[in-house]
Order: C-alpha cells, then sequence, then structure tokens
C-alpha cells in the first residue's frame, strides 16, 4: 500500500503562477496510478486564493479517480486561509509525513 502513496513537496508561494506546475503534477500522478496524493507543505511560505482553489480541484479531480488527496505540515497562514474558508474540513491534515505514515501503517 505504502508504494501507492505519492508525495508532493511544495515550495514557496502556491498561487496563479505556481499553480499550474501543481496541476501538472495532479495530472501525472493520475496517470501513474497512485492511491494517495499526500501534498507537504513544510516549505510554503504563502498561499493565495489561486493556490486553494488549485488544490480544490486537485481535490475533485483525484477523487472522481478514487483517489485520496491529502495534506501534511501546514503554516499558519494557510491553516487559517483554510479555516477562514472552511476548508480544513474538507481536507484532512496531518502534522507532519511521519505523522500521515504512521496512521498509513497502523491502517494497513
Amino acid at each position: 500500500m505504502i508504494e501507492q502513496v505519492k508525495v508532493i513537496k511544495l515550495r514557496g508561494n502556491l498561487n496563479a503562477t505556481t499553480s499550474q506546475e501543481f496541476r501538472q503534477n495532479i495530472t501525472d500522478i493520475l496517470i501513474n496510478g497512485a492511491k494517495i496524493v499526500l501534498v507537504d507543505f513544510q516549505d510554503v511560505t504563502f498561499m493565495d486564493s489561486s493556490g486553494l482553489g488549485a488544490l480544490v480541484l486537485a481535490f475533485k479531480t483525484l477523487r472522481a479517480a478514487d483517489t485520496q488527496l491529502v495534506l501534511c505540515s501546514i503554516n499558519e497562514q494557510v491553516r487559517i486561509l483554510f479555516e477562514l474558508t472552511n476548508m480544513d474540513k474538507v481536507f484532512e491534515i496531518f502534522p507532519s509525513q511521519d505523522a500521515f505514515h504512521q496512521v498509513l501503517v497502523s491502517n494497513t
């Protein structure tokens, strides 16, 4: 099961400029058939509404393909954006990659 997890490590800003590359990553992952996509926000310093829109689109695209999208290591700015838009209720968010893998291993 673990080999079916694909990690995307984002860096810097997730905004209109960078969200296109993120969407392309999601398309590539779908082609390769991962069952779970873990988006690691550890190195993300800022996310705007375009970045959030790209995440929601990725969530819907992956769900339609029976693939789960989970997030980890979000910073305070991203967490506040999620809470303000109630996206923290939509996305499963883990404190770190390690926490995600511990849950994954305990569920298999």
